[in-house]
């Protein structure tokens, strides 16, 4: 019954949005013009609500929930930074796209970076943005294929195979008017779900102390604002944040909401409306993010579920009808203005001879649909391919390397010719793959808009020096006097340097950030290594003290996983006899006792020979070996399993043996016995354990 009510309210909610879309086929005019920019005459409160809703769609829904889950607290850096990378967007990049676009009458981003339509450099920017949007798209329609098929079981491909469909529909019903429509009632209506979802949430987890001590027992790294093991430092991973906010100016999707307003007064207004509407929709959304990790602390969950688990779990039928309906809805519209503006920059730029070719525009937009949709489905086969944060992250840093730096130099007033804006293009493009591909762009590392914009820059200062050394490449303005530089360079400085240094100060360990309580497999190895061995004759009633170090090992085979020592003592039976009765005599057992000591543990054995040679051997441990010997884990947190398993340093370091020797003579009439002692082997070895952890 819930299944059919859900897909009911599924179905209904849809239709509400899909209406709104082709309602605007009755005020549309068959142009191009109107078919990708909507004539230019779009209400600021409607490009706002779309700019939000395609800004954030698929990656807020799905993807920044999915980071939320993993990071904590920390994740207030992205939210903070980004929004203010945003607000600096809006305020001044976007003001200089408006008047540049209604002055020289373009259409797409591409165009905006180059002195003409159709130049190399906008070919190159053009099919950048192709590239880079297409991936941007084919993560919307991954993450609608989520949505459904957690919430109504419906194979992922299939969700995507839909999200196609609706795709086409709505760029051939109304272009980018029906995609703003649709995302200004998505908007509000994902709004208001989400302030009833997040309030479900709270009393879910039991008010904000109980989601803050809910985080805490699972990690103490989950309630720290500082995420542990950056491996380049705080400063600029925080900056990466600000870049990406800043991102948003080479986002031809959004900006192409830009494009529709007539005035810079429209602009404003919807600068206002913008972040009045997407400031608490993140605020809304970070706290789901973070009650969700309390609630699903299963090690094998999929953190970008989390949103539509939660509705699951918490809301009734028609309640989670509409939340489904809403993301996927939006993560549609979002997908096809992102195929609008590859349309745009295609006809614009690549075939400028298609511009005003409303049919070939259209098909266009379909070739374009039919390739995201394609690389979507692709990334169902290659591990980590359907992670929607993953797409969204390359996508916007990859488009925001390419256009950023060349808007801000022409902004500047320095107009770059074919060679040098292709050459910056060239250096983001590749400073954002490669820093992807060689493992640093993750979320310990740097996200890929510093590398990406900061070889972009590189680039246009080196080409200035060296092909026009005598045009400052600051455009109209000049470097500041040598004075006014090295106050900047202090300012800068300062502040970094007391950044990384309270990093260090507040940044929690590395055992941390592990996963959650939950189901793990253990596989384990334990090792014997021979660490000191000899025989050493010992006398009655003598101690013999052998002290060792690990600092003698040269290096560790297995690793240096030290979680125990064993002892082995070997010794046999020296005693002496002189006289005619021996042959009727008996020889006394000798006692050993060993002690191996390695601070502050210590354990104690002993022995006798009772006639024969006397093997002993003891273990000292210091880690939970049934826990290893066990092969898995339930209801621990993965930090937990560590603690109990890895000894760090605990087991390098001093270690003594202490060997003592009680002889006892036997004999008997006519027969005297002699034992002065005992010569003892011994072989002291260290137990290193090697082992995984992983989800079950």
């Amino acid at each position: 019954m819930m299944d059919i009510a859900l897909l009911l309210s599924f179905l209904f909610f849809m239709c509400i949005f899909a209406g709104v879309g082709l309602a605007s086929m009755f005020v549309k005019e068959d142009t191009t013009d109107d078919y990708l920019v909507a004539g230019r005459g779009m209400h600021p409160a409607l490009a706002a609500l779309s700019a939000v809703s395609t800004w954030n769609s698929g990656y807020m829904f799905i993807g920044a929930i999915g980071f939320t889950f993993m990071m904590g607290y920390n994740v207030f850096w992205m939210a903070i930074l980004s929004t203010l990378g945003q607000v600096l967007a809006w305020a001044w990049l976007y003001k200089f796209i408006q008047k540049e676009g209604n002055a020289r009458g373009v259409r797409s981003l591409s165009s905006l970076v180059a002195e003409k339509a159709g130049a190399p450099e906008a070919k190159l920017a053009a099919a950048l943005s192709v590239l880079f949007l297409s991936i941007y798209a084919a993560a919307q329609l991954t993450a609608g294929g989520k949505a459904l098929l957690v919430m109504l079981g419906w194979p992922e491909m299939v969700g995507i195979l839909i999200g196609f469909v609706l795709v086409v529909a709505y760029c051939y019903a109304g272009g980018i008017r029906a995609s703003i429509w649709t995302d200004a009632v998505q908007s509000c209506v994902m709004i208001v779900g989400s302030g009833i979802l997040c309030w479900i949430a709270i009393g879910e987890v039991g008010g904000f102390s109980g989601l803050h001590s809910g985080l805490e027992a699972q990690s103490p790294a989950l309630t720290n604002l500082m995420p542990p093991d950056l491996r380049f430092g705080v400063s600029m991973w925080a900056l990466a944040f600000f870049l990406g906010g800043l991102a948003v100016a080479g986002q031809p999707q959004v900006v192409s909401r830009v494009m529709t307003l007539g005035s810079d007064k429209d602009r404003k207004q919807a600068m206002i409306w913008f972040f009045v509407w997407q400031t608490p929709f993140v605020i809304l959304m970070t706290i789901i993010g973070l009650a969700s990790r309390v609630l699903f602390s299963a090690a094998d969950f999929d953190a970008e579920l989390s949103l539509p688990m939660m509705a699951m779990e918490t809301m009734p039928a028609i309640g989670v009808g509409m939340i489904l309906a809403s993301i996927f809805a939006a993560t549609m519209s979002t997908a096809d203005s992102q195929v609008l503006a590859c349309t745009a920059a295609i006809t614009d730029d690549i075939k400028p001879e298609w511009r005003e070719d409303h049919k070939t525009t259209k098909k266009v937009t379909l070739v374009v649909a039919a390739f995201a949709t394609a690389i979507s489905i692709g990334g169902l086969y290659i591990p980590g391919g359907d992670s929607v944060f993953t797409l969204v992250v390359l996508a916007v840093y990859g488009l925001g390397g390419i256009f950023v730096p060349l808007l801000i130099i022409r902004w500047m007033g320095y107009k770059p010719d074919t060679n040098h804006s292709l050459a910056m293009m060239v250096a983001a493009f590749v400073g954002v793959i490669g820093w992807s591909l060689i493992g640093f762009g993750g979320a310990d590392g740097i996200f890929p808009s510093v590398p990406g914009m900061g070889a972009a820059f590189m680039t246009h200062f080196i080409m200035n020096q060296t092909r026009s050394p005598d045009v400052s490449p600051l455009g109209r303005y000049n470097w500041p006097e040598p004075k006014k530089m090295g106050a900047i360079a202090a300012a800068i400085i300062i502040p970094f340097c007391a950044f990384e240094v309270s990093y260090l100060v507040t940044a929690p360990d590395s055992s941390d950030s592990m996963g959650g309580v939950g189901d793990y497999t253990i596989d384990s190895t334990l090792y014997e290594y021979d660490f000191a061995d000899g025989s050493e004759y010992i006398m009655d009633g003598e101690t013999l003290t052998l002290d060792f170090n690990t600092n003698s090992i040269g290096s560790w085979e297995n690793g240096d996983n030290v979680v125990g020592v064993k002892v082995t003592l070997t010794f046999n039976e020296d005693e002496t006899s002189n006289g005619l009765g021996c042959a009727f005599s008996n020889n006394e057992a000798d006692t050993v006792t060993g002690t191996v000591v390695h601070d502050p543990y210590n354990q104690t054995e002993q022995g006798t020979n009772q006639g024969s040679p006397m093997l002993l051997f003891f273990e000292l441990e210091w880690y939970n070996s049934s826990l290893a010997e066990s092969g898995g884990a339930s209801g621990m947190s993965e930090s937990e399993i560590h603690q109990q398993l890895n000894a760090g340093s605990e087991g390098l370091g001093a270690y003594s043996l202490d060997l003592t020797v009680d002889a006892e003579a036997g004999g008997g009439p006519g027969c005297q016995h002699t034992d002065d002692g005992e010569e003892v082997e011994y072989l002291v070895q260290l137990l290193i354990l090697d082992y995984s952890v992983r989800a079950a």
